[in-house]
């Protein structure tokens, strides 16, 4: 970027925590000495529950004033809370139907079940209807990273699974998410739309902003936001953030001098 950005957003999953872990506790305390110079939002596929046990629940120390600077969009986005009033409080969120989601649950299980990506051991539900989102997690939610690396290591089960729930559900977006996931919201909606909808809520234009993921290539989730021309710097790990933040606070906390 020619210029410091005015807000930093960040996958949550193997950007700023291992997959479905706590952030770790050097991780937590970036995370607040950032929200002391900049606007921060985390933009990813989980739950707002999620959220609080990967991210929320782990930031010690922070006041109020500090948190009002945070922007949580879960569910890519299809969700979006702010701290107000010493609490989490949704803005908007982009449900689907009923039968949207009863066609979309039918979709994704046959065509998993098909292709003979249904298992029968696993840590959780494989289905989960998140109200804007439906989401496949092979081997469950709380499925050890080993485990994921393992059933899909280069990716192309997921993304078979993607493309033909995609056939069937055409009016639907169906994206690959996390490394053993797919899903999907209504139509047109992805981590793009979460920015785009986040420059309109907050003022700040996508050309000020910088967002920061593991998964900028061309079939990640975090691509989207790529392609629509938001600064984007790619990480593969937590740590790589961390180090990333070290360099980038003290030019932010120079500028606001």
């Amino acid at each position: 970027m020619t210029t410091l950005p005015r807000l930093v957003a960040f996958d949550l999953d193997d950007t700023l925590a291992a997959s479905k872990s706590p952030i770790d506790p050097r991780m937590a305390a970036i995370m607040v000495r950032l929200l002391g110079v900049v606007e921060v939002c985390v933009i990813s596929g989980g739950q707002i529950g999620q959220f609080h046990m990967q991210l929320i629940d782990n930031l010690t120390d922070v006041d109020d004033a500090t948190l009002s600077r945070l922007h949580l969009m879960p569910t890519c986005g299809t969700q979006y809370y702010l701290h107000r009033d010493g609490d989490w409080t949704q803005i908007y969120a982009e449900y689907l139907t009923e039968d949207q989601k009863s066609r979309a649950l039918t979709a994704v299980e046959a065509e998993a079940r098909k292709l003979g990506y249904w298992e029968s051991d696993t840590w959780g539900p494989i289905l989960e209807d998140r109200g804007s989102q439906i989401t496949f997690s092979a081997l469950g939610q709380a499925a050890p990273v080993a485990a994921k690396v393992a059933w899909d290591p280069t990716g192309s089960k997921k993304n078979t699974l993607r493309e033909t729930v995609q056939e069937l559900l055409p009016d639907l977006e169906v994206r690959s998410g996390g490394s053993t996931s797919v899903d999907i919201t209504r139509q047109g909606i992805d981590k793009a739309y979460g920015m785009k909808k986040l420059a309109e809520l907050t003022g700040v234009p996508l050309d000020d902003m910088l967002f920061v993921g593991d998964r900028l290539d061309e079939n990640g989730n975090d691509y989207p936001v790529l392609a629509l021309g938001v600064e984007c710097f790619a990480v593969e790990g937590w740590e790589d953030t961390a180090a990333f933040l070290e360099t980038l606070i003290p030019k932010l906390a120079a500028a606001s001098l």
